[in-house]
């Protein structure tokens, strides 16, 4: 008997997705593992359990994780799922370990070995296992497909006997992976697009999706991106020219997909009330970044939002879990490729190279320590020495979302705002198949 991976069907009431598929499950038998998929688990993403049977997998129960060498997930572990694995287990998953020491130290008691999946470094070599780029992409295709079904007009110009429908009008605010998607999906659609940024080298990238690109452009903003590709802070003059140009574009416009994050802090404030109520009536606002306080003054996690003129502001959770039967694919592929690097081919059992930087860039706890060097510190502080620890101690909320790093728009914006997915340093970025 190899060792084994388990997956477990995710407990997160909004979380429909699955970190295996038919696919992952027949290469992770022909790596040597044995593998167990928890009933169920892939239902709401298409996939049900026969065809994991197919692919080589066994089903199981959720206790059969207290077997497993190797546990994939979409999030983090919830507490009672960290108390049945065993110790020395390797779990995989999108962490979200921002504001979440208690989980952090409770998976490091637990003598897990847990990585999290949006710290991948962006290089080459890791391309294939970026979760935030494929993740993203989806989210950027399914922010312009909420849009559309929530705007009621058609997108495309439709010229008929009975005269003329204008093409509706899109902006899009930050030009990383979710943004350059939501470009050429709203293209595709037939709109009339434009897009925002701080960093001067995706004008090109905009321009070659379509789309036309909107800026301030005066000597600040040619010396705006930093040796890395990302976007330096701007001073506040630039910011109030920028804000003042991208309001009143954003008067005009039909649709507006707003797309940025900061890791580990509150998403910045790109729209306020004031400009949301400019809009034309029957207008429609996407915020991508909802579930960290969102860009758009107004938006509601969860909730579609109207507020003056009728102009509404869409707030979904999770982006790439609603259109979880692709997003499950990639995810699952993206886990696949990096396990991979930590499997022995000749004896097909998990060795861990310590020193490898994608290793080293993901790993959060090890031999009973928070070892990631962002939270380390902050683990440390949240746990008092053993003489003086309680008997229960209170945890934060298991399950965090997704962290999809996003690009910021041009509008003003904090230190820090990084690209939804994009590479560092920036790089182009090829038309999705089919694009002109």
């Amino acid at each position: 008997m190899g060792q084994t991976v388990f997956i477990p069907r995710e407990t997160a009431a909004d979380e429909p997705r699955v970190a295996a598929s038919p696919d992952t499950v027949k290469r992770l038998a022909g790596l040597g593992f044995d593998v167990t998929v928890e009933s169920g688990a892939g239902v709401l993403s298409r996939i049900p359990d026969e065809d994991f049977v197919k692919a080589g997998a066994s089903i199981g129960k959720a206790s059969d994780a207290g077997k497993a060498d190797v546990v994939l997930k979409v999030r983090r572990p919830g507490d009672d799922e960290i108390a049945s694995y065993k110790k020395g287990a390797v779990v995989i998953a999108t962490m979200d370990p921002y504001q979440a020491s208690a989980s952090l130290n409770r998976m490091a008691k637990a003598g897990l070995t847990t990585f999290a999946m949006e710290f991948m470094p962006r290089i080459t070599r890791a391309q294939s296992m970026d979760i935030l780029s494929s993740q993203a992409n989806l989210a950027g295709y399914q922010a312009v497909i909420d849009a559309a079904a929530e705007y009621d007009r058609a997108l495309p110009m439709m010229m008929t006997a009975a005269g003329t429908v204008p093409a509706a009008k899109v902006f899009v605010m930050g030009v990383g992976v979710a943004g350059l998607q939501a470009i050429a999906t709203a293209r595709r659609l037939g709109a009339v697009v434009t897009a925002t940024d701080v960093r001067p080298a995706v004008k090109e990238q905009v321009q070659s999706l379509g789309a036309k690109f909107l800026a301030v452009e005066d000597e600040e903003f040619k010396a705006a991106e930093t040796a890395g590709g990302y976007a330096k802070e701007m001073s506040k003059e630039y910011q109030a020219k920028q804000a003042a140009l991208t309001a009143e574009h954003i008067a005009k416009q039909d649709i507006v997909i707003t797309t940025a994050l900061i890791p580990g802090r509150p998403a910045p404030r790109l729209i306020s009330a004031a400009v949301a109520a400019s809009m034309k009536p029957g207008s429609v606002i996407v915020d991508l970044a909802v579930e960290r306080g969102g860009n758009v003054e107004g938006a509601e996690a969860g909730k579609v939002v109207t507020v003056a003129k009728g102009v509404k502001i869409v707030g979904h959770l999770n982006m790439p879990g609603r259109i979880a039967a692709s997003a499950s694919l990639l995810y699952a592929k993206n886990l696949y490729t990096f396990l991979e690097t930590m499997v022995d081919k000749s004896t097909k059992t998990l060795a861990v190279n310590w020193d490898d930087e994608l290793v080293k860039a993901t790993l959060l706890t090890r031999d009973g320590k928070v070892v990631h060097p962002n939270f380390a510190n902050a683990a440390a502080a949240e746990s008092p020495p053993a003489e003086s620890r309680p008997a229960a101690v209170e945890t934060a909320a298991s399950g965090g979302k997704p962290a999809r790093a996003r690009q910021s728009s041009g509008a003003a914006k904090p230190a820090g705002a990084k690209p939804a997915g994009t590479k560092a340093p920036v790089r182009k970025t090829a038309k999705p198949k089919g694009e002109k």
